[in-house]
């Protein structure tokens, strides 16, 4: 199904570039803020997770198909490495707490819809819009050499602003919210150390970035219309 829905992603991108009018290549830097993580229900045979993932750079790149003069459909691709100190209380309380700090990569693929706009004469182009798509999440142990990986449902909200240095040149400014919520199934697995140490979690990421970027104009393109658009 995962994959399913990667092509699907995939053919509607590539069929976008067929109708699109212009064509945008956009290179994304962003700081991502801590984000507490726990696993508020486990079976009695496991234990209580908590933990942080902790902030850090969140680069990518992003190829957008206009579709209209305020309106574009974007493929795009975020990757995070961080890490994420955890704390595992075992139910049967043998061996007591147990921590570890493990090292995390999250990957993001996401097709994001943009709803932008622009004044005759004004070199600030604002924009926002909606993402969905997968994050591929690997996990690190290295205190006992475990290691695990989920593939989970994600989905973001952005809001910034882009500001056009030349006709085809312009930096971005942007603020983004990225999820890879519990409800959609899948675990990922952090190892603490030891036997039966290791617990699967369904805890909710949720993930607060600020930063920016540059985006480039490819190819022919229009100049947009003088009218803003009617709602």
């Amino acid at each position: 199904m995962k994959k399913i829905s990667l092509c699907i992603a995939l053919v509607t991108a590539v069929t976008a570039a067929g109708y699109a009018q212009n064509v945008r290549l956009n290179a994304y830097g962003n700081y991502v803020f801590d984000d507490r993580v726990d696993n508020g229900y486990s079976s009695s045979t496991e234990g209580y997770f908590d933990g942080t993932v902790k902030g850090g750079f969140l680069w990518g790149a992003g190829l957008e198909f206009r579709l209209h003069d305020y309106y574009g459909l974007e493929l795009l691709y975020q990757r995070l490495d961080t890490k994420a100190p955890v704390d595992y209380y075992p139910f049967n309380s043998i061996g007591g707490v147990k921590h570890a700090d493990v090292d995390l990569g999250v990957n993001y693929i996401m097709l994001a819809g943009t709803r932008s706009m622009q004044r005759p004469g004004s070199k600030a182009e604002p924009y926002g819009g909606f993402m969905l798509g997968m994050a591929i999440i690997n996990a690190d142990n290295p205190e006992n050499g475990s290691s695990d990986n989920a593939t989970k449902f994600a989905w973001g909200l952005r809001l910034g602003t882009n500001i056009w240095a030349s006709d085809r040149v312009g930096i971005k400014l942007q603020a983004q919210l990225l999820s890879v919520p519990q409800g959609a199934g899948g675990g990922l697995y952090f190892g603490t150390g030891g036997a039966g140490a290791g617990i699967t979690t369904y805890s909710t990421i949720l993930q607060f970035a600020l930063g920016g970027g540059l985006t480039f104009k490819l190819g022919g393109h229009t100049a947009p219309k003088t009218t803003a658009p009617t709602n």
